[in-house]
């Protein structure tokens, strides 16, 4: 964990993101908290990190995604040398955790 983003004002958010319940809800949330180009960022960076872990090229990437090679490459960059917590999602998505919190 970083060092530098543990606050209360960050415990709060992540509480509050851990009561929603289902996919209506997280879009509610989501609307509400991000801008529309913030929120497609966050989840163009999570399939530019699902594609990376399928052993996918830049190239492919950028073609799918629109991302740019430096997304790409800071992407890698946290799969490779991060916190594990793109991995850590990839493996709960993979066990059936959208079926345990109703998403």
């Amino acid at each position: 964990m970083n060092k530098k983003l543990k606050s209360n004002s960050v415990d709060h958010l992540f509480e509050a993101i851990l009561c929603l319940r289902d996919k209506a809800e997280c879009y509610d949330f989501f609307e509400d908290l991000c801008t529309v180009n913030e929120l497609l960022s966050l989840s163009q960076r999570f399939e530019v990190a699902s594609m990376l872990n399928n052993h996918r090229t830049y190239q492919e990437i950028a073609d799918k995604t629109g991302a740019s090679t430096a997304t790409i490459s800071r992407v890698n960059r946290s799969l490779n040398y991060g916190n594990d917590g793109y991995q850590l999602a990839m493996e709960r998505l993979g066990e059936g955790c959208e079926k345990d919190n109703k998403i």
